[in-house]
């Protein structure tokens, strides 16, 4: 297994990004004063409340509260993993990530040995791809297959379509060279290992559809029985790599087809997306053998503004579609459109567009289904008749509603619901059935909003705040100017102390890489809000602010422990050791006086 990423390493990738740069090929930015704004990509605004600051390379949204370097941008808008993240970024600059082995005992002789034995699980899967192909190649059976099936040569190399042979072992032999590759390839969902102890390949005698993640990296597989043999369709099982209610077949190729496409249709096969693509319709990707999630959605709508499902127009491919409008409605702000497809009876997406043809198949989906017909029209076949039904569709209807973020798409839902309940233009009755969900869809936004109070700058969120947003400065202040106020015994002062040792040790830290020093530490989020802090009113000479902060905290703190020590003793007493401490503390703020 890989190990830990060195935080040297994320500094320098962090060093040589421009956040202002990369977000810009993304989200389109404008000069606004010494930083840039633009419409929130995370949520629906009208006017901007994104900020991306070019001096502390760090964004953040006034309006939601998202923050981050440009580590988590990638991850937030690319959906991206950690890992995945700094995998991206390295890449930009052609570097290779580099990892510290976590058997901290292993001389460096043993680590480079057990490096050179250890083989990557993305090359391993990427190298089994190739296995695949080479295979389809030496099969007349395999390839006289595909073309029964309509499908090109040229379609086939494009989705790198493959084959396995008929054999318990054929990847075993070929690829588990040792103990260890064996391992790491059961970890990664091409061998099974079963209670006898016996080790076989997963996949035998299927067509092989490579899954690709969202920067082209084989993940997985999904096998196509070439008989009436089941199951049909067998698909990788979740591993380190793989994660199926986050990935989507051809999404990548949709991608490499079209950096921002109108639209993407999601259908429910592999072989619906190849042949769709032969014949044009370049924008197709399919769940891998699970329902349509939140993950996928939210991947989609960062793709593209309107997605369309595409499903059986049978019961399960309805209700199918329903879970996948339940789980979309919550993302449905403004300019984003989902739509809905059901297919005939004995037809899918590849038959269907073989016998239409691409113009009719197209003509298809620009007629496709707006997803408030389709909740009224589900809702209505559910209700019971009379004004009972009436009055459970109207409380159905609402609760659906509700959960679609406010703005226009929520307005015409009300107005269409009052429409189809035969209430009026007026709409009266609806706003008060509104009124009554209300209370409880705005405790559960107001729950999920981040808290955007202003942060009320204490002098030690001050400090902290100074050093988070003009680390340089900070680094410049000497041993003097700070011991005094670390040996304060009061909250945050340990805190403002790491952070000071951080920044000294490296004097050309920015905030964004200090802030990655605390991305996985309980205080993280609490920093973040203060480097992005717009109260501070901090003037040029920071280093002076700084001191001066440092002499507030300082005194403040005589203050309050002159005033305890005073009390008690009127109270009943000091002992020796606090009398020695007041008569200290009242001299030094009498010397501080003059």
């Amino acid at each position: 297994m890989s190990g830990r990423i060195p935080q040297s390493f994320i500094d320098d990738l962090l060093a040589r990004t421009d956040i202002v740069d990369l977000i810009d090929q993304r989200v389109k930015l404008k000069k606004a004063g010494k930083n840039y704004q633009a419409c929130c990509p995370f949520h629906n605004e009208k006017s901007p409340s994104f900020t991306v600051s070019h001096e502390k390379q760090f964004y953040h949204c006034f309006g939601c509260g998202a923050h981050g370097t440009v580590l988590g941008f990638l991850m937030e808008y690319d959906g991206l993993e950690f890992l995945d993240a700094i995998d991206e970024l390295a890449g930009m600059h052609g570097l290779t990530v580099p990892r510290e082995n976590s058997h901290s005992s292993q001389t460096p002789q043993q680590q480079a040995a057990a490096k050179a034995v250890r083989q990557d699980l993305y090359q391993q899967l990427t190298d089994i791809s190739r296995f695949y192909q080479h295979h389809l190649r030496q099969s007349n059976t395999a390839i006289q297959y595909l073309k029964n099936r309509g499908l090109s040569g040229e379609v086939v190399k494009r989705f790198n379509i493959g084959y396995v042979p008929d054999e318990w072992d054929s990847v075993k032999r070929q690829f588990a060279s040792n103990s260890e590759t064996e391992s790491q390839l059961i970890d990664g969902g091409m061998l099974i290992k079963n209670d006898n102890g016996r080790v076989y390949d997963r996949f035998r005698d299927r067509i092989m559809f490579p899954i690709h993640d969202r920067r082209g990296r084989v993940i997985g597989f999904g096998g196509r029985v070439l008989g009436d043999g089941t199951p049909k369709y067998l698909n990788s099982p979740e591993t380190p790599v793989f994660h199926k209610g986050r990935e989507l077949y051809g999404l990548y190729e949709v991608r490499q087809a079209q950096r921002s496409p109108e639209r993407i249709l999601i259908v429910e096969g592999y072989m619906d997306v190849v042949a769709l693509a032969q014949f044009g319709i370049d924008y197709a990707v399919a769940s891998l053998g699970t329902a349509t999630t939140p993950e996928h959605l939210q991947l989609l709508f960062r793709t593209t503004r309107e997605v369309i499902c595409c499903y059986d127009g049978d019961r399960a491919g309805r209700d199918a579609a329903w879970r996948a409008l339940e789980n979309a409605l919550p993302l449905l702000q403004d300019g984003r459109s989902l739509k809905f497809v059901f297919v005939p009876d004995g037809e899918d997406p590849d038959s269907l567009v073989r016998k239409l043809g691409a113009d009719d198949f197209s003509q298809l989906l620009d007629n496709a289904q707006d997803f408030g017909d389709f909740l009224f029209e589900r809702l209505s076949q559910e209700a019971m008749s009379g004004d009972a039904g009436q009055h459970e569709l109207a409380n159905q209807a609402a609760a659906a509603i509700v959960k679609v973020p406010e703005g226009f798409t929520r307005e015409g839902l009300i107005t269409q619901l009052s429409r189809q309940l035969n209430w009026g233009e007026n709409e009266r009755r609806v706003r008060e059935l509104f009124s009554r969900l209300q209370p409880e869809a705005k405790a559960a936004t107001e729950a999920a909003r981040p808290n955007k109070k202003k942060i009320k700058l204490t002098p030690i969120r001050r400090a902290i705040a100074l050093v988070l947003q003009y680390p340089a400065a900070a680094a410049r202040l000497s041993t003097t100017d700070t011991q005094e106020v670390a040996m304060l015994p009061l909250p945050g002062i340990d805190l403002l102390q790491t952070l000071l040792v951080q920044v000294q040790a490296q004097p050309s830290m920015t905030t964004a890489q200090l802030l990655e020093h605390w991305r996985d530490h309980s205080s993280g989020p609490a920093l973040a809000r203060l480097a992005m802090s717009d109260e501070l009113f901090a003037g040029d000479l920071i280093e002076q602010e700084l001191k001066d902060t440092f002499a507030v905290l300082i005194e403040d703190y005589f203050s309050s422990r002159i005033e305890a020590l005073q009390q008690k003793s009127s109270q009943g007493g000091l002992s020796t050791a606090e009398k020695q401490e007041l008569i200290l503390l009242l001299s030094e703020t009498k010397a501080s006086r003059h």
